[in-house]
């Protein structure tokens, strides 16, 4: 086989073939998908945020926090290595994402909890209480 075409999924120019199917189907294992889509809601004891992530395993997600910043990312690549085989065409799966997030200050950042289960994630960010803001009065001489 003399001439192999690669798929360009960053090409500014999409087929109109690609772009027919992109808005039919929607990002069905077509492209890949660059961002999870994030879920954040707020009840009295905590914030919950809830990220889709399909094909996904546990041990595929990093969850970490740094000067008030949560940090979702991943890396993940799909190689299957057939040695009785000999490969013409290899379009394997290179996925990887990073999302970030600033805390809101009655963020309890040591209690954060997480569980992950069928490609959803979901981490409780529970609250604290924050002290209130004191007034200095600043005596002038």
């Amino acid at each position: 086989m003399k001439y192999l075409a690669k798929r360009n999924y960053d090409s500014p120019m999409v087929s109109s073939f690609d772009s027919l199917f992109d808005s039919m189907l929607g990002d069905w294992g077509l492209l890949p998908s660059r961002m999870p889509a994030v879920d954040i809601t707020e009840t009295d004891e905590a914030y919950v945020l809830e990220a889709e992530l399909p094909g996904y395993k546990q041990e595929d997600v990093k969850v970490s926090v740094e000067k008030h910043v949560l940090k979702l990312s991943s890396t993940k690549q799909s190689n299957k290595e057939e040695k009785d085989k000999k490969r013409l065409v290899s379009e394997r799966c290179y996925q990887c994402f990073e999302r970030s997030f600033t805390l809101p200050e009655d963020v309890n950042e040591q209690r954060i909890e997480g569980e992950f289960a069928d490609g959803i994630l979901k981490l409780t960010l529970p609250k604290m209480e924050v002290a209130k803001p004191k007034a200095i009065e600043v005596k002038i001489k």
